[in-house]
């Protein structure tokens, strides 16, 4: 491997542009001059079979890259030989890792299920494609070869299992050890080519379950988590040529599915029958280098993962993540959130497509990210059919996001606009702008300003700018070593009502802060890491009267052994002023008043790398004006690589002496992964919830010919488990669905 040692800044004054006055001293003192070194990675000199073995001559001109220890323990010495050497040619990424052990016996594959390698042996790629310190895109394999692909956001903060691109990989195990190889096409990554030169953030690393052991590159110091995007090592590619196909991937599909409705006369359940036919279509092209544009007609997602059961034990909507995989592409561009208490986010995408948890056909739409010089750039599409009988009109959902480098190449500014439009006339606009300044090497300056404007308000002539609106500002120090601290405060209207996003609550001002000091023990201590102090808070005041309207305290100490095991504990001190009664499960509710309760947890988390492993909590203290016990186990058993078991089980008995009032929640989640190949999967996903008294069952079969080639049969149900609760008694089955879906993806 070639190092070229020119300096892209020079430490000192010279990397300053020349500013006047006031400017010229701010910037001097907020941006970090930092000085890096690129390395200019091999071009491939010959062919390369993608094998796993790394055995071809053209591998033997690629010097392997500088390894550290990361951790158990950082800087110490690597326990096993790991080489790793990256190279290209005109279309692909290459990398190969040759990873020896003196114990083959120990190298860990738990599961053969594509996106699936929890806890195994793992070779990693982290790929900065637009180098832009903020996102990246994740490869990952294990020593049977099975692909792993996943999006990071927030300079690693962030990250997005549900994303896939076009790769492969392969590998072998040998009495030496596991041998693997990654070949990532150009097309799937998007690059800014400069004068026929490109400059991407790369880490690449070796992970030893058994041993919880991590090989680095680059050096990324322990106050940064391996995979913050901002410490990858800039490296060099030239001459590369990025291919533009255009991958169309039809689908059909049919299947039988069944609903409980009342019948017409309310007395009584039948069971309506439907039979479902459809096809559609997904577009994706390279406009450009830079430049990707999906298209969807008919949308269709019919082997979506089902959402977890969860207990609401708050006065709050819950937030369900999106798995839609239509929407994972760089979704991370499009975050804009305002709060921290309530978790407010201007866009979220399961706005669109599902209302009140039931799915609204999508007739097409399309989305386009990438980068534009410093211009990162989302914009996003869709139309949605009517459903008369959910009194809803035939809609049009609409996002722009724009952000730009400013100040250094850590720091950015911004602006969003959502749009949602009714062909009954109505609609909801949200507008923001947003920064996000890196003011030295670890602290920065968040603002964010939002505006929401509703055809409703504006019919009853009570729109305010003010009301309608909701601001954020954060101060932050980012550090996983030493002292962690973030203070923030944020505001929000009566009237701020972003449609395509997640509110919970308006008209409050809320003040939070975090305070944290962490220390790595060193080699000798059986501790990885000491955390002792980690504080978190809130307090919200109500914008009508200035009254605290809820406040939250907590302190919490962790220990991490070298092993990957870890505890916790806990204290958190809640204050509410419930202005209005909440309702709970059984008939219990919480009266209007002021209360304020304690509460201690903690739990237990077993080293990963054994095959069966459990987590366990628990807490109990004060609930309002009774008490709460909780309590939650995890247990994972890998039987082989061909099974993989996962139970969950979580309990909470709440209990209102003062009104005689209690009631137990049991959520108990079953997931089943089944790999006969890498080609064919099953995953069952098996839950019952006490409070809703549902038993559902989520069953996929994949099978998978090639990339973009894929067989799914799926099959829901849904089951009354007490049916005598109802006045008018339901049928045992609320509802079922069987489908098949089949994909055919083709390059062009």
């Amino acid at each position: 491997m070639m190092v070229n040692q020119t300096a892209l800044q020079k430490p000192g004054f010279g990397c300053l542009r020349k500013f006047s006055g006031a400017v010229a001293v701010a910037l001097f003192l907020f941006r970090p001059c930092l000085a890096q070194s690129h390395f200019e990675l091999n071009r491939i000199t010959g062919p390369i079979s993608l094998d796993g073995r790394s055995d071809e001559a053209a591998w033997e001109t690629v010097a392997p890259l500088p390894l550290i220890m990361y951790q158990p323990t950082h800087g110490g010495s690597l326990t096993e030989r790991t080489e790793i050497r990256i190279a290209y040619d005109d279309h692909y990424l290459y990398a190969s890792g040759r990873f020896y052990d003196t114990d083959p016996g120990g190298v860990r594959v738990n599961s053969l299920y594509r996106d699936r390698t929890r806890n195994d042996d793992t070779f990693d790629l982290i790929i900065d494609s637009f180098n832009d310190k903020e996102n990246g895109l994740w490869f990952r394999t294990n020593p049977a070869g099975i692909r792993v692909d996943m999006a990071v956001s927030g300079d690693g903060r962030g990250l997005n299992a549900d994303w896939d691109t076009f790769w492969d990989a392969e590998a072998v195990q040998t009495e030496e050890g596991w041998f693997a190889e990654l070949r990532i096409p150009f097309s799937s990554l998007g690059f800014q080519k400069k004068q026929d030169q490109v400059v991407v953030g790369l880490i690449a690393f070796r992970f030893i379950s058994r041993k919880n052991e991590r090989h680095l590159f680059p050096a990324i110091p322990n106050e940064w988590p391996y995979q913050t995007i901002s410490q990858a090592r800039e490296v060099i590619l030239n001459g590369i040529r990025i291919q533009r196909p255009v991958y169309l991937t039809p689908y059909t599909l049919g299947g039988f599915g069944q609903i409980a409705n009342l019948n017409q006369a309310g007395s009584g359940f039948q069971m309506d029958s439907q039979w479902e036919k459809d096809i559609g279509l997904d577009i994706k092209y390279n406009i450009t280098s830079n430049l990707t544009l999906d298209v969807t007609l008919n949308t269709d997602f019919a082997q979506v993962e089902a959402d977890d059961q969860m207990v609401n034990l708050t006065r709050f909507s819950l937030f369900f993540p999106e798995k839609r995989r239509f929407f994972q592409e760089r979704a991370g561009i499009f975050s804009f959130g305002t709060t921290v208490w309530t978790n407010t986010q201007v866009f979220h995408s399961r706005r669109i497509g599902i209302h009140e948890g039931q799915e609204v056909p999508i007739l097409g739409g399309a989305r386009l990210i990438g980068r534009v010089g410093n211009w990162d750039i989302g914009c996003l599409d869709m139309q949605t059919r009517e459903m008369k009988d959910l009194d809803l009109s035939s809609e049009n959902f609409g996002v722009l996001r724009v952000r730009r480098r400013i100040i250094n190449p850590y720091s950015y500014a911004g602006c969003i606009l959502t749009s949602r439009m009714g062909v009954d006339g109505s609609y909801n606009h949200t507008y923001g702008a947003d920064a996000t300044f890196r003011m030295t090497e670890r602290e920065y300056v968040i603002v964010r300003w939002a505006q929401s404007i509703d055809s409703e308000l504006l019919k009853q002539k009570r729109y305010d700018f003010r009301d309608s609106g909701s601001g954020f500002f954060a101060l932050q120090r980012r550090s996983q070593e030493g002292l962690d601290f973030m203070a923030s405060a944020s505001y929000m209207g009566r009237d701020f009502t972003p449609e395509m996003g997640f509110t919970t609550l308006q008209n409050f001002t809320e003040f939070a802060w975090s305070v944290s000091y962490d220390w790595f023990p060193g080699e000798d201590s059986p501790f990885r890491r000491v955390s002792p102090i980690q504080c978190f808070g809130f307090a919200a005041l109500r914008n009508e009267d200035r009254t605290l309207e809820s406040a939250q305290l907590e302190y919490d100490t962790d220990l991490y052994w070298k092993s990957g095991s870890s505890i916790w504990l806990d204290g958190e001190v809640y204050y509410e002023n419930l202005q209005t009664a909440i309702p709970f499960p059984d008939n219990t509710e919480i009266p209007e008043g002021s209360y304020t309760f304690f509460k201690v947890e903690g739990g237990y988390n077993m080293a990963g790398g054994n095959l069966f492993r459990s987590y366990i909590s628990g807490g109990y203290g004060g609930f309002y004006d009774g008490t709460r016990m909780e309590a939650g186990v995890t247990s994972v058993w890998n039987a082989s690589r061909h099974l993989e078991l996962l139970l969950q089980y979580s309990l909470n008995r709440v209990h209102f002496s003062s009104r005689n009032q209690e009631f137990n929640a049991h959520i108990l989640r079953l997931r089943v992964q089944s790999a006969i190949n890498s080609r064919f999967s099953i995953h069952a996903f098996l839950q019952y919830n006490s409070i809703a008294d549902i038993f559902a069952s989520n069953i996929r079969m994949r099978y998978n010919f090639s990339e973009g080639h894929d067989l799914w049969l799926v099959y829901n149900e849904a089951l009354n488990t007490d049916r005598d609760r109802f006045e008018i008694i339901p049928p045992l089955t609320s509802n079922r669905t069987v489908l098949a879906k089949y994909t055919y993806t083709i390059g062009i």
